[in-house]
Parts: C-alpha cells; sequence; structure tokens
C-alpha cells in the first residue's frame, strides 16, 4: 500500500496576521511561523495509518531525521537537526523519560522547546526546533513543529528512542533464546499482602518489589501455572464485577433510604408529640405536690387525667409508627452499611487490578559485555541482576536491541524485532570527521538489521534459569532486551529506563550536562555561545 503524505503545516491565527500587518507582533513569534513555512516546503513526514504499539523512534545523525516504527513496521518521518560539533547528540539507546507540552530551557536564554520529550535527566530531549538542514543544537534533537505535536501525542512513557550514526531498520526476528511468557514461579509473588505504593512514591505509581496479590493459596502449585497476564485478567474482571456491585448496592441504598424517610419523619413526629405529652404530665404533676385548696387539687388532678391520657395516645401512635416503619428503617440502615462495604471492595479489587496490570509493564533486560551481567528494569525501577556467561568474552558481540512487539500463540509467545546499532554489528567502522555528517542523504534508505549477526549474539549468551523464569513471568509486549559491549551510562538511573552510550562515538551533548533526576535543565543557566547571531532560533 503506498503510503499516505500530507505536509506539514502551522495554523494560521487571523489575530496575528493583523498584528502582523501592523508590524507590532512579536519578532519571535513571527520568525517560528517563518521557520515553519520553510519546514513545510522542505520536508514532509508520512503517516500510512494508524499507529499501534510498541513505538520505536530511530534517529540517524548522518541522515539527519527520524523514523517512528510500530510493531507492524514504518510509520511517521521527518527530518530533524541533531548536536552540532561539542554538543554532539550522543549515539545511544534511551528512552522517553519525561513529556512536557509547553517547556522552556532554564541551560539556554528559556529558549522555548514546544512538545518536550526528554530522553535524559541531563538535557537531552526531542522537542519542536528551528531545522537548518544540519547539526545545531546543543545536543537535543530539534523536530519539526507540526510533527513534533503529532508525535507528542502519539508517543507514552517510556518509548525507545535509539539514536544512531547512520540509520538502520529493524527486522522480525525469531529465536530460541528471545523470551517468551511464562508462569509465576517466583516465591515473590505468592508472599503475603504488602502495601502496594508507600508514602514517599508519587501518587498512582507502584513499588515492582512491593507488588503482592494476596497469601498464598492452599494449592501452591496451581498458583505458579498462572501468568500474571492471567492473573491481571483475572483481577481485572474482578474490579469490573464489583464495580458493578458496588453501584447496585448503591442504588439499593437510595431505594431504601427514600422508602425509609417518610417513616422516619413521621415517627419523628410522633416522638415529639409523646415528649410534649411526658413534659406536660410532668409539669402538672409538679403543681399537684404544691399544696392548695381542694378545688384546685380537684381541677389539677382532671388536668393530669387528661394528660395522662394524651400521653397514651401519643406513644401509640409512637408505636404504630415505629412498628410499621422499622422494618424500613432497618433495611435502610443495612443496605447502607452494604453499600459502604461493597465500595470498599470495589476500592480494594482496583488496587489488586491495578498492581497486577503493573506486573505487566514492559520488562527491560540489559546484558553487558563489559561487565558480564544481565540487569532488568521495569517501570524506570531496578528489578534484579544477575551474571552471565558470554562466550569468548573478549570478541565483541555488537550492541543489538531486541523488542517484544506483540503477543502470538495465544499469549504463549511474543513477535521480536531486532535492531543493530551499526550495519556492521561487530565491526563498526570508524566515526567519520564532523564536518563529514552535515547534511546527509535523506531519502537513502537505512541499512537493514542483520539478522544473522543478532541470532549469533543471542546464542553466545547463557542465563542462569532462575533469571530466565523471574523473566518470564513479566516479558510482555513493548518488553525489550539489549545486548551490548558497552556498560550502562551514568544517565542510567532514579526515574530511567537503560541507558547506553556508544563510546566510540562523539558525547558532547552529554559531556557538556551534568545528570540531576527531576530537575529541568539543571545546569547553571549561562547564555548560548551563539547568543545575538541569531536570538529568535530555537535550542
Amino acid at each position: 500500500m503506498h503510503p499516505l503524505k500530507r505536509r506539514l503545516f502551522v495554523p494560521a491565527i487571523a489575530g496575528l496576521a493583523g498584528l502582523l500587518a501592523l508590524g507590532i507582533a512579536d519578532p519571535a513569534d513571527a520568525q517560528r511561523r517563518r521557520e515553519a513555512k520553510r519546514e513545510a516546503k522542505q520536508d514532509e513526514f508520512i503517516l500510512s495509518r494508524p499507529a499501534g504499539v510498541p513505538l520505536l523512534a530511530v534517529v540517524a545523525l548522518s541522515n539527519q531525521r527520524v523514523t517512528i516504527y510500530d510493531a507492524d513496521g514504518k510509520i511517521l518521518r521527518a527530518p530533524v537537526s541533531t548536536g552540532q560539533t561539542g554538543y554532539e547528540t550522543p549515539a545511544g539507546i534511551y528512552s522517553v523519560i519525561q513529556k512536557n507540552r509547553e517547556h522552556y530551557s532554564n541551560l539556554y536564554d528559556d529558549a522555548s522547546m514546544p512538545f518536550m520529550q526528554r530522553i535524559t535527566w541531563s538535557g537531552i530531549a526531542l522537542h519542536a526546533g528551528a531545522l537548518p538542514g544540519y547539526p545545531a543544537s546543543h545536543g537535543c534533537i530539534r523536530l519539526p513543529y507540526s510533527f513534533a505535536e503529532n508525535l507528542f501525542d502519539l508517543t507514552r512513557m517510556g518509548m525507545r528512542v535509539i539514536v544512531v550514526r547512520d540509520d538502520m531498520s529493524p527486522a522480525e526476528i525469531s529465536h530460541p533464546a528471545l523470551f517468551k511468557p511464562g508462569p509465576i514461579r517466583s516465591e515473590v509473588a505468592l508472599a503475603p499482602p504488602a502495601a502496594a505504593a508507600s508514602a514517599d512514591r508519587p501518587s498512582g505509581s507502584m513499588d515492582p518489589q512491593s507488588m503482592r496479590l494476596g497469601a498464598p493459596p492452599a494449592d501452591a502449585g496451581a498458583a505458579r501455572a498462572q501468568t500474571w497476564r492471567s492473573i491481571a485478567a483475572a483481577k481485572t474482571a474482578a474490579a469490573e464485577a464489583a464495580g458493578r456491585k458496588a453501584e447496585e448496592a448503591r442504588r439499593v441504598a437510595v431505594r431504601a433510604g427514600a422508602d425509609a424517610a417518610r417513616f422516619v419523619k413521621g415517627l419523628r413526629v410522633a416522638e415529639g408529640a409523646k415528649r410534649r405529652a411526658e413534659a406536660q404530665l410532668e409539669e402538672i404533676e409538679r403543681a399537684i405536690e404544691t399544696p392548695g385548696s381542694p378545688a384546685a387539687t380537684e381541677k389539677a388532678e382532671e388536668l393530669k387525667a387528661k394528660a395522662a391520657e394524651r400521653l397514651a395516645e401519643a406513644q401509640t401512635r409512637f408505636d404504630v409508627v415505629k412498628t410499621e416503619g422499622q422494618p424500613s428503617i432497618d433495611a435502610a440502615t443495612t443496605s447502607r452499611e452494604e453499600a459502604k462495604a461493597a465500595e470498599a471492595a470495589k476500592v480494594a479489587a482496583q488496587v489488586e487490578a491495578k498492581i497486577a496490570e503493573a506486573k505487566m509493564a514492559p520488562v527491560s533486560v540489559f546484558i553487558s559485555r563489559k561487565t558480564q551481567r544481565l540487569y532488568v528494569r521495569q517501570s524506570f525501577q531496578a528489578i534484579f541482576e544477575s551474571p552471565v556467561t558470554i562466550r569468548d568474552p573478549d570478541i565483541p558481540v555488537g550492541t543489538t536491541i531486541f523488542t517484544a512487539l506483540s503477543y502470538t500463540n495465544e499469549g504463549a509467545d511474543v513477535r521480536w524485532s531486532a535492531l543493530a546499532m551499526y550495519a556492521n554489528a561487530i565491526d563498526p567502522e570508524p566515526a567519520p570527521p564532523p564536518r563529514s555528517r552535515r547534511g546527509g542523504d535523506r531519502q537513502a534508505e537505512p541499512a537493514a538489521t542483520d539478522v544473522g549477526a543478532a541470532k549469533a549474539a543471542l546464542e553466545r549468551i547463557s542465563i542462569p534459569q532462575d533469571a530466565l523464569d523471574r523473566i518470564s513471568e513479566v516479558v510482555s509486549p513493548g518488553s525489550s532486551l539489549i545486548i551490548s559491549d558497552e556498560a550502562t551510562s551514568r544517565e542510567t538511573g532514579k526515574g530511567t529506563d537503560f541507558i547506553v552510550v556508544m563510546s566510540g562515538e562523539p558525547q558532547g551533548g552529554i559531556k557538556i550536562r551534568r545528570r540531576n533526576p527531576y530537575s529541568s535543565y539543571d545546569r547553571p543557566y549561562r547564555r548560548s555561545p551563539y547568543y545575538g547571531r541569531n536570538p529568535y532560533s530555537w535550542w
């Protein structure tokens, strides 16, 4: 099917056009509009079909373009501008760790960075910006404005971003060494209940180490035959059923309350009449106790008899109303308590469903030839690590990213793709001098990943069975396996997935920055060395 192409555009604003005509519009806005128009004439991006999951972004430095893939192949492509000499965007493996629709840099003159998607805490991000046709940023990856906006709406936290020297495309791969979904075997999964989230964690986030779903069942063997996918489905269904039950209990309580309301009102009226009759009788009895004439005493006795009669009548009315209304009142009380219990059960079921769903979050596995270890992260947190055995450990294995695309065989397996960092994974050519990296061929087709080399890398690695069992419990579409000669970058840490930087490539965009998780471009504020030459450019 031929891809549907449409040109980028920035919607015109009538009021701004009027201001431009009067010559009083903000010069920065005018510059931005001119840049957007120039981009619309210069380049196109492809939107061949609705985007699926998982998404993968491949940024090619020499081609100065980005290509977005989903489980079924390429869906989007656009030109980019990456880091200039001295501020190079480092080739490596990243993921989106923060998103901000309207972001301003405190690193370079409070520059506007619309549709910012951060990939390192030290300040490298994808965002809308000026595209001169060659590397010109201070390490960030500038995108066409409309493309950045569209991409921002498509992506989720954790989307993998691969920065390669020369454009590479993923290839579908099948190999016995690639992880498959498996049953729960670890005792951790069968531990007693524990808090799902601690007080010092952001609201709504889950600590993977505290994800427990109830006490061990009587048949632990049957429990281990389950998968987190089946548990998540069951817990979701239970939460939905609990929600329906809570809603029905609420409706019953409302109806019962309405039925009881008229009896409650009548009971209060009867009770009030009874209290007044009692008070009147007590007042008359006190008057009789006061010495007086025989006539006054006789009169008081008559009043006392009438008061006692009224009290008896009030008591009778009260008893009748109570006898008639008490079942409705009791039913309303019971239904109200049942509604409270059903609501509490719904909340508990929703928490368990959320925990089970969190266990299905994509897991990332990183195997480093440099450290001879395997590392596992999930939801930006370290889960565990293990030693691995790599055959011929002194021979390079390259860097390859394997991505789980979708379930197959009714959930018993997953499809995988492989993306190599270089066309020759084991022996890439040396990095070219900076001047040859400017203005590459954006129309050139990417090199296809060598599936044979990817399989060879898998076959060199032996993973302990207990580690395989733990990984298979949580592997799902979106999960990944990274095999690399490199160790993880210092950028890997709190609030990140694995970040791996190619040591043989320029790294100016990282070397000039300091890492500080959860801050906003935390390098001390300083002016751009190019300040004044183009005061309206987007960094």
